[in-house]
């Protein structure tokens, strides 16, 4: 639930937040060098993976994520966006389809983005997803 008194910024990073998602479905990894911090505080968890640190092993790890999926859907759902000064966070769960060259995949994720407003603008500068104990043994496409 969006609190009033905080109603732009949350419905911001709410925004930031659906870019990410958006740039995930794309493919596109220009689209998602728009979105992230790019520099050495940025840390990123993909299910499955060690954690990543700094910009460009988040970019890379997202580069070969993409090169290496034909396809990707990322349903989100018990969205929450919490928002305290310059510091936000976006709690949900990703229900991921993929397709890859080794064929279908699917997982349930439960992620924390932190965001960071930046000269107005909201930057990630953290995703941690995890598999949630429903999922399958299922990792997230290609490390």
């Amino acid at each position: 639930m969006i609190n009033p008194e905080t109603r732009s910024d949350e419905q911001a990073v709410l925004e930031a937040s659906q870019a990410f998602y958006a740039a995930i479905q794309t493919l596109d990894t220009e689209r998602m060098e728009r979105l992230w911090l790019q520099d050495e505080r940025s840390r990123c968890v993909h299910p499955g993976w060690d954690v990543l640190e700094g910009w460009e092993e988040i970019r890379q790890s997202w580069a070969n994520i993409f090169r290496n999926t034909k396809r990707m859907q990322v349903r989100v759902s018990q969205l929450s966006v919490q928002v305290v000064g310059d510091l936000a966070w976006a709690c949900c769960v990703e229900d991921i389809t993929y397709a890859s060259e080794g064929g279908f995949g699917t997982a349930l994720v439960g992620a924390t983005n932190i965001f960071l407003r930046l000269n107005g603008r909201w930057l990630m500068v953290q995703h941690h997803a995890s598999q949630l104990p429903s999922s399958e043994d299922s990792k997230f496409p290609v490390q």
